[in-house]
């Protein structure tokens, strides 16, 4: 697994961001795939002010996103899967 997480060519995932396709290493989170591809802010408060991932152990909740229909799922926690749909939340 270790060997998949540094060596981009063992991508074997694909997930789907915000309705377009990403690369995703079996082993790591939707938090760390993420800031991976460069897709942070995660969500924006209802004030609108932008939040990322920021602990990374489940503490702040700042990675709040949907996955796979489901809402304010912690990305630092959730490992990613083949095929998962995220969708950050954002205000367009």
């Amino acid at each position: 697994m270790l060997r998949s997480l540094l060596d981009p060519a063992e991508a074997r995932l694909t997930v789907m961001v915000d309705g377009r396709p990403f690369d995703a290493h079996p082993g790591e989170t939707v938090a760390a795939c993420l800031m991976r591809h460069d897709l942070v802010p995660t969500r924006q408060t209802p004030t609108g002010r932008p939040r990322a991932p920021y602990c990374l152990m489940g503490a702040c909740f700042e990675c709040t996103v949907e996955l796979d229909g489901r809402t304010n799922v912690q990305a630092c926690l959730t490992p990613v899967r083949d095929g998962m749909v995220i969708c950050r939340n954002l205000r367009a």
